[in-house]
């Protein structure tokens, strides 16, 4: 490689850079107050478990859902005003939360920071696709990627103490001010950039929308998918109430769910370069058995507990809660799983779309996480109320053997995720056959 080429894959323009600090800040805010959003609803708010698991699932799952039309309007209005719409409602949703902390206004808050964190989804990406070339952009996506996985990780390390410290309520104002940082970033330094690209409107995304829900086969292969993702949202959904709940207020859950970004942050380049000949589907399925895994790791800890006691002592440095251990050996495997499927995914949903309208169908691509999102939270609300109740809710005599079959829950995420992997592998043969015969009736012609 000439020094020349090494020089152009690192020349981005100030858009591209702008685009990531801001980027940086708004993961940060958003992930604080994600791994929270559960207890902020229930201890503050006054939200039971599973008001709070439906309301953190639906604010999700918008998240997932909207970016694809609030980017038709965004390249109708173009991506600098767009950026400050975005961080301006980011800024004034999240300081709603901290301020207003009752039922009448967190509602509305958690809609205008729904319609702000889409515009982020849709704008950074593109601003992104818009200031590389086809000799940066691999660079360019990896340094995107890295910056948003930073970015969550400072976010719920920062959590943590803040909880401790000064209560929930703070973490809202924390990630105000992030954004309010962000806004001031874009008005001083964004540009608009400029392309000559396929721009659509917020009808034709509309009726894209439900070109893909006629179609069978990707619809099969979303919900199949969503299986997976039940599980991975539990990271926010259940973890953090439940380690808290069984292991103690002092817990951190915000801490422990770094594992996930940290090994796939390590992981993924080399997995994915290992399993570059395999097929996606194969690629995919593994990562579908190693999910189911995770969460029996994560329902072992009472097993572990049996030996243990209540303190494992690591390599004599210090103690660990025989649920964090496994909690984090859980969170190990999901990581795992993400690396096998995640870089993957997009590849074999693609080989599902008609021929010649992949562009279109790829926009929806992670309705999984949509659907993902409302459901993982939402059974996660009815299973903490079953087997891990709200302690304020409880008598002392109650607190005795409250949460004795705790662990209860990770078998039904389990279950999930055997059922899912079945599936997927069900799927690959069927599609298979199907698509075998109709090349044999192509030659019969």
């Amino acid at each position: 490689m000439t020094s020349t080429t090494h020089k152009a894959e690192w020349n981005f323009p100030k858009a591209f850079w702008t685009a990531n600090a801001v980027e940086l800040f708004e993961r940060a805010a958003y992930y604080a107050v994600f791994i929270a959003i559960t207890l902020y609803l229930t201890k503050v708010v006054g939200y039971n478990d599973i008001w709070a698991a439906w309301i953190g699932g639906v604010f999700s799952g918008g998240l997932y859902l909207l970016p694809t039309f609030t980017g038709a309007y965004a390249d109708a209005i173009g991506f600098r005003k767009s950026l400050i719409l975005a961080f301006s409602l980011l800024a004034i949703g999240y300081f709603t939360l901290g301020a207003l902390p009752y039922k009448a206004t967190v509602l509305p808050a958690l809609f205008i920071l729904m319609i702000g964190g889409s515009f982020i989804k849709s704008v950074i990406t593109g601003t992104v696709a818009r200031t590389t070339t086809p000799d940066n952009r691999a660079r360019g996506y990896s340094i995107f990627y890295g910056i948003v996985n930073i970015g969550a990780f400072l976010g719920k390390t920062f959590a943590y103490p803040l909880r401790l410290n000064w209560g929930l309520t703070s973490i809202n104002y924390y990630s105000a001010a992030m954004c309010f940082i962000a806004l001031s970033l874009v008005i001083l330094f964004y540009k608009n950039t400029q392309i000559d690209a396929d721009k659509k409107t917020v009808r034709e995304v509309w009726n894209g929308f439900l070109r893909v829900l006629t179609n069978t086969r990707l619809v099969v292969l979303i919900l199949i998918v969503t299986g997976f993702w039940i599980i991975q949202h539990q990271l926010y959904a259940t973890m953090p109430k439940y380690v808290l709940r069984t292991v103690g207020n002092n817990a951190s859950p915000e801490w422990i769910a770094n594992v996930n970004p940290f090994v796939v942050m390590t992981l993924v380049m080399f997995i994915t370069h290992a399993f570059r000949r395999v097929k996606a589907v194969t690629s995919m399925s593994i990562g579908m058995f190693l999910m189911p895994i995770s969460a029996l790791c994560m329902a072992s800890s009472t097993l572990l507990m049996g030996f243990t006691g209540t303190d494992i002592s690591i390599f004599g440095l210090f103690s660990m809660h025989p649920i964090t251990m496994m909690m984090i050996v859980g969170i190990v495997f999901q990581g795992l799983a993400e690396c096998f499927i995640s870089p993957r995914y997009l590849e074999f949903f693609s080989l599902q779309a008609p021929k010649g309208e992949e562009g279109l169908y790829m926009g929806f691509a992670h309705l999984h996480s949509f659907l993902a999102a409302i459901l993982g939270f939402g059974i996660s609300g009815y299973l903490l109320t079953a087997y891990a109740p709200d302690p304020s809710l409880l008598s002392p005599e109650q607190l005795v053997h409250a949460y004795d079959h705790a662990y209860y829950i990770w078998f039904y995420f389990a279950a999930i995720g055997f059922t899912a992997a079945i599936a997927l592998v069900t799927y690959s043969i069927v599609t298979r056959r199907l698509d075998a015969k109709k090349i044999t009736k192509g030659y019969a012609r």
